[in-house]
């Protein structure tokens, strides 16, 4: 039986179990006590000192680590908490660039609406010496800018802790730390896998995505291009959070329409490269288990991922599949297969991918990721930078109308959309090798042994006479371990599916930021996971191999799964990387 302990919070009697903490009871009791540091499940360390409360001891207690005991009574808002609260604020600010109309995060930045809650308009009782540091923008997806960070420290849990990189860390003492990598190096010359969970992190401006919104106005503006746009599976059922709308809200039909708004020639559909994903990778699959193949094969859809892998364990980059991301492979079609339909010049093409991922930023630049001189995406927007563009043009998301998305590159299937969720690669291949080796029909296509938020999960699959064993693993510090465990030997498995961020797509770097105090009243990986799993179920087709526009392709252009021409055009290759450049 759980061991309960009963408590007192401003007058109001709590139960709450042994071990949680005075935040977590606090809000449990509807009462919502200020934080900055403090991030659920990735960094509870107490520094702050926003969260601070009186339980009648000596000092105040920080009530993000301080435990609950029976009898307790605790008080958050007391004339002295109020004033020691404003004074830790005001220091914070003393040292902060104010700039907050050309910041990223303006009006979604946790420090300014504290501000706003805690009545501090002004600094200046504090003013001083500030400190001054370059930006660093020389990555092709995150920008890092110290003179907004406020030495929460969050990122550094992030990016050590949640991922398993720790390129980034506190320097210095006293007035003059900061947050930076090792010996000064910009994060593009560091082992950084431009995942974006330092982003996801970060409560200020400190941290954000290297901005591609202008490009992409740019190549709308020019007349002599033909502009197509494909968003990815997680970006639907994220979007709507950024004009009001639920957490889990699925907006797909509302995406296709403002897309076409913005200008866009045509708008096509990642979750159709998803499809054709699965079918290379499935037959790569069985390929390699009917020919004494490099065993286990491991996903190749996570960019953050694949660097990862390139970076810290080369010794598996034979494990990876040779197939390109969905958006890639996509990308690749549409400047073939549909620029031979439309008749136009793939020179005159440029392809604009929406994506919940910042580490499409830096993947869209590959050099192995193009043909005949042309990358296969142009530019890549994160779902974030869609939201300021669509508001930027004056578009009434939440009242558009459904629209669909245009034919040849736009159709798709259930096993599609589930790509965003931690599980849906492994879950959607499944379902069509299933069918593939057996001949025979699912009674049901869910396979819900791979999904969840564990970890590390692993299952054995029955396929014909066939015990196929996975494993799924998401964010890479759990990637680090599971790998690990194949090194040493303790396991084995045919397939792994492996995504860069906890949760997969749906909480990747570049989604809408998820505020601390909203992290303590739902989980967004299991909100917007289960609003994927409802779009897969709302489809008529639900398996890739029954996707009639991807079985056209084959038919008119590729031939068949793994067909010379498919290598051409949508495989690819990894090699090792340094951890340093410089």
């Amino acid at each position: 039986m759980e061991n309960l302990v009963k408590l007192t919070i401003d007058g109001v009697s709590v139960e709450v179990p042994a071990g949680t903490t005075v935040l977590e009871a606090a809000k449990k009791a509807g009462i919502n006590i200020p934080t900055l540091c403090y991030l659920k499940d990735i960094n509870q360390i107490g520094a702050c000192r926003m969260c601070i409360v009186d339980t009648g001891a000596r000092a105040f207690g920080a009530a993000c680590v301080l435990p609950v005991s029976n009898g307790m009574n605790v008080k958050t808002n007391t004339p002295r908490l109020r004033e020691a609260r404003r004074v830790n604020l005001e220091l914070l600010l003393s040292n902060h660039d104010k700039k907050c109309l050309d910041c990223a995060r303006n009006q979604k930045c946790e420090l300014q609406q504290m501000c706003n809650d805690l009545g501090v308009d002004d600094a200046q009782r504090f003013a001083g010496k500030m400190n001054q540091y370059d930006v660093d923008d020389l990555s092709p997806s995150i920008v890092r800018d110290n003179n907004k960070c406020i030495l929460c420290r969050r990122c550094v849990a992030a990016c050590y802790n949640t991922q398993g990189v720790g390129v980034i860390g506190p320097v210095g003492r006293g007035f003059k730390t900061q947050i930076k990598s090792p010996w000064g190096q910009s994060l593009n010359d560091v082992a950084c896998i431009n995942c974006g969970q330092c982003i996801a992190a970060c409560p200020t401006g400190a941290l954000h995505e290297k901005d591609s919104t202008k490009k992409v106005w740019d190549l709308l503006a020019d007349t002599t291009k033909h502009v197509v746009v494909q968003p990815a599976p997680a970006v639907r059922v994220a979007l709507g959070e950024e004009f009001g709308m639920p957490m889990g809200s699925i907006v797909t039909g509302k995406l296709a329409a403002a897309l076409r708004r913005l200008g866009f020639e045509k708008v096509f559909d990642t979750d159709w490269g998803a499809d054709l994903t699965i079918m290379e990778e499935g037959t790569e699959l069985l390929g390699r288990l009917k020919n004494g193949g490099t065993l286990p094969m491991i996903t190749s859809c996570s960019p953050g991922w694949i660097k990862f892998c390139e970076t810290y364990y080369p010794d598996f980059i034979p494990n990876l599949s040779s197939c390109k991301s969905p958006h890639e492979m996509e990308g690749a079609m549409i400047k073939t297969y549909w620029a031979e339909k439309a008749g136009i010049d793939p020179k005159d093409i440029k392809v604009v991918s929406v994506m919940p991922c910042t580490a499409k930023k830096f993947e869209a630049k590959r050099p192995e990721l193009g043909h005949d001189g042309l990358q296969d995406v142009d530019e890549v927007l994160t779902t974030r930078e869609l939201a300021k563009m669509i508001k930027e043009a004056g578009i009434d998301f939440a009242n558009l109308p459904d629209e669909d998305f245009d034919p040849i590159c736009g159709e798709s299937t259930g096993a599609a959309v589930i790509f965003g969720a931690t599980g849906g690669v492994m879950e959607a291949a499944l379902r069509t090798v299933y069918e593939v080796v057996t001949g025979e029909t699912l009674a049901k296509v869910e396979f819900e042994a791979v999904r969840g938020v564990e970890g590390v999960k692993e299952a054995t699959v029955k396929v014909g006479d066939l015990d196929v064993k996975v494993a799924i693993a998401h964010g890479t510090a759990n990637a680090a371990k599971l790998l690990d465990s194949i090194r040493a030997g303790e396991k084995t498995y045919h397939f792994i599916e492996i995504m860069a961020c906890p949760g997969g797509c749906v909480t990747g770097g570049g989604q809408p930021i998820v505020s601390a105090q909203k992290r303590l009243e739902c989980d967004p990986r299991q909100v917007r996971a289960a609003a994927i799993y409802k779009a897969d179920e709302d489809l008529p087709l639900r398996k890739s191999h029954e996707n009639p526009s991807v079985q056209a392709l084959y038919k008119d252009f590729l031939g068949e799964p793994n067909s010379h021409k498919a290598h051409e055009l949508l495989h690819t290759h990894y090699e090792a990387r340094p951890k340093y450049t410089k």
